[in-house]
């Protein structure tokens, strides 16, 4: 089950579509949607958990707390909307395009990838593409 929660004026315009697709990147990568949690912030919200949970002081996109038990992929992923904002024209890409991708982004890691490493980057941004591209398939 794909869950979505505001922190923000932010809503997704379909969730519907968000959540099958969702469910779709899990099914590909031969894995079972449990409970998936986006909760959508502005940078001090993720700031904060930032700074309590992880003891890192820096902005940032993304954070996920994995609750992953085997091929049952489950977590809470926080999503700074403003972070997206600045990424997608810092990358010269629409907004749509960069939430798409990390949304794919936290649940890819859910999936056992990792972007540590220069080929794990690469692997890991190659799969957010193809992920990506699931998107606007008619589920």
């Amino acid at each position: 089950m794909v869950l979505f929660n505001y922190e923000t004026e932010f809503q997704l315009a379909s969730e519907s579509k968000y959540e099958n697709w969702i469910d779709a990147v899990v099914e590909s990568e031969n894995k079972i949607s449990g409970e998936i949690n986006y909760i959508f912030c502005d940078d001090a919200y993720l700031h904060k958990i930032n700074v309590e949970y992880l003891n890192h002081d820096d902005y940032t996109d993304i954070i996920s707390f994995d609750y992953t038990i085997g091929n049952l992929i489950s977590g809470d992923i926080f999503i700074s909307l403003e972070r997206v904002q600045e990424n997608a024209k810092e990358f010269e890409v629409s907004f749509e395009e960069e939430l798409l991708r990390v949304m794919a982004h936290g649940v890819l890691h859910y999936c056992g990838y990792k972007d540590k490493s220069v080929e794990e980057a690469a692997l890991m941004r190659s799969k957010e593409e193809e992920k990506m591209q699931m998107f606007h398939v008619e589920q």
